[in-house]
């Protein structure tokens, strides 16, 4: 049975939380809520036959073949979210940054187990899967930051390659930014309206999000164990980005002009406490490990597995 229209919407909110915090992905929101597939199918429902509709004026036509009321609650979440969230999460990430990567440690560690159970035959073709899946997302969340400098044909790649990131369980399109060294730049041509810039950024981000949504939809169906063993891996790799206590080894600057960590490597607490003389708050920190684990078996066993419509 489709979700309803308020029931699409908190799972908008759910995805909204999650894309606010950098290297927390909102696709895994949509995945452990059940949207995924009709997420992926609305995507890629934006085709030459919806053209064709617009170009005859049919609009009714239209709206249903993009699954028009799905994708207005979803947005209206999301938008929701980020409006009334942001501020808050935003105080939290820079004033108690490990409590609140703990809990989302938690979260996803939860999200990962629970889409063990989508992969229903386990052979060695899902097991590589889930490794390689688990080796790329740990190999992107250890990389070094790259300059992307090339000017215009780099902006639109950078927005192509995010909203690919964006749309994958596991990795934060905000943190592909980060390794291509483009979030900084990404964030002051946001807040000085450069129309040209963000033009194209989007140009790219929309063209990413057409092609790769087709590319996810014909693999999740061609090819359903394995991609989703590799999905289920990305989550289990990105743990070390959401692992609350780090250290880091390379630095930007926002759009603030402040420096925030770009390249950071998970350490144990006690190495945490001796490299930047902060308290690991070990047993705050396990709980809300606890509480978001907790979280997602109740969203999980509300709303089901990521095939769910």
């Amino acid at each position: 049975m489709s979700p309803s229209w308020a029931g699409v919407f908190l799972r908008g909110v759910l995805m909204g939380a999650a894309d606010i915090v950098p290297g927390v992905s909102g696709g895994t929101m949509a995945f452990i809520t059940g949207i995924y597939d009709s997420l992926l199918n609305s995507i890629r429902s934006f085709d030459l036959a919806l053209l064709g509709k617009l170009l005859r004026l049919d609009i009714a036509g239209a709206w249903q073949h993009v699954n028009g009321g799905f994708l207005l609650a979803l947005l209206a979440g999301i938008a929701t979210s980020i409006f009334s969230l942001a501020q808050v999460v935003s105080w939290v990430l820079v004033h108690h940054p490990v409590p609140l990567w703990a809990f989302f440690f938690g979260l996803i560690l939860a999200s990962a187990l629970a889409l063990l159970g989508e992969v229903e035959r386990w052979s060695a073709v899902p097991l590589l899967s889930l490794v390689a899946g688990g080796a790329i997302a740990l190999f992107i969340a250890l990389s070094p930051v790259v300059s992307l400098d090339i000017g215009l044909p780099g902006v639109f790649l950078a927005g192509f390659v995010a909203i690919c990131a964006m749309i994958l369980p596991g990795i934060s399109g905000s943190f592909i930014l980060v390794l291509l060294g483009m979030y900084g730049t990404v964030l002051v041509a946001i807040k000085s309206l450069d129309l040209v810039f963000i033009a194209v950024f989007a140009m790219g981000a929309g063209s990413g999000l057409l092609c790769f949504s087709r590319l996810l939809h014909w693999l999740l169906h061609r090819f359903h164990q394995p991609t989703m063993a590799v999905l289920t891996g990305f989550l289990f790799g990105s743990l070390a980005i959401v692992w609350p206590w780090k250290r880091a080894l390379a630095w930007v600057e926002n759009s603030h002009g402040e420096r925030v960590p770009a390249r950071q490597i998970p350490v144990t607490p006690t190495d945490f406490q001796v490299y930047t003389g902060q308290e690991p708050q070990l047993w705050f920190c396990l709980g809300l490990m606890l509480l978001g684990f907790g979280l997602v078996w109740l969203i999980h066993a509300r709303w089901g597995g990521a095939r769910s419509a």
